[in-house]
């Protein structure tokens, strides 16, 4: 077993900490057939192989890159469980397991719970009916400040059950309708940030709130092109402070972070992130951090 600091072997309450642990979920049957059902949101009928062959490729270089990679093992109906990032959070005090905003999704927070259950990881607390909350839409900007966007899949009663399990000071931003449930925008969908002083984001959807609370923190921004948004360009893993993860062919974004002084590595992602809209962060679920 992986421990940080001070023996701990769970908690994830950081974007940018050093990365010890993740928990992936490799794409199986449901991510095969994923195009069938339109309410998934998928663009194109998936080829299994390929998304094999990238999720792969995002566990090795982690993997090279330090970072202990295990596996969920489970498959259930939902194409989307191999976006981990979005059924719990891990925090300091265990796992708290999350109630999504989309139907499908639902039970997927119990195939996380029943790995933290195996591997002796307590669950702290969980998000009851009516709230929602999905991972995608919490993120922490520094130690004890976790940020929440009000979404399609995060709810005012969500955001209110999270607050009350989190030991951080919480702040909630509305994030734009844009088109609707199907290109849905988190709130990790506008931002990511890479360092205590440094965050990618696609100014175009980030909430004003959010935007004068980073500059407030003296937070440079890398800007996203809109060519780049729906490559996933603004969908960046911190694996360290300047050390990021990033989908292949967002070359003006990698520019960019490396003239801010970062290591980028480049995975292919076109079915297993572009295709289903997860880019890296999706596809990995923190477990330890420190």
């Amino acid at each position: 077993m992986v421990e940080g600091p001070a023996g701990r072997r769970y908690g994830a309450a950081s974007m940018t900490a050093p990365l010890r642990r993740v928990l992936m979920k490799a794409p199986g049957p449901a991510f095969g057939r994923a195009f069938d059902d339109p309410a998934h949101g998928f663009l194109r009928p998936v080829d299994l192989p390929q998304a094999q062959a990238e999720h792969a490729a995002l566990a090795g270089t982690l993997e090279r890159l330090g970072v202990q990679v295990a596996t969920l093992e489970a498959e259930t109906a939902s194409p989307d469980l191999v976006y981990t990032y979005d059924p719990a959070l891990v925090t300091d005090r265990g796992a708290i397991l999350l109630r999504s905003g989309k139907a499908n999704r639902l039970g997927e927070e119990e195939a996380l719970g029943g790995w933290f259950a195996a591997e002796g990881i307590p669950v702290h607390g969980r998000i009851e009916a009516p709230g929602t909350v999905d991972g995608g839409d919490v993120f922490w900007l520094r130690p004890g400040l976790a940020c929440v966007g009000r979404t399609l899949r995060t709810n005012a009663e969500g955001i209110r059950q999270l607050s009350a399990l989190l030991d951080d000071e919480v702040l909630a931003f509305d994030v734009p309708y844009w088109n609707g449930p199907a290109e849905l925008v988190h709130l990790l969908s506008v931002i990511s940030p890479v360092a205590d002083d440094l965050a990618v984001v696609y100014p175009r959807l980030l909430p004003v709130g959010l935007w004068e609370l980073l500059g407030d923190l003296g937070v440079v921004t890398i800007a996203v092109p809109d060519d780049e948004y729906p490559t996933l360009g603004c969908n960046v893993l911190a694996v360290a402070p300047r050390v990021v993860v990033v989908a292949e062919g967002n070359v003006a974004t990698a520019a960019a972070l490396r003239d801010a002084g970062c290591d980028v590595h480049a995975f292919p992602a076109g079915e297993i992130g572009v295709n289903g809209g997860g880019g890296p962060t999706c596809l990995t679920r923190p477990v330890l951090r420190g």
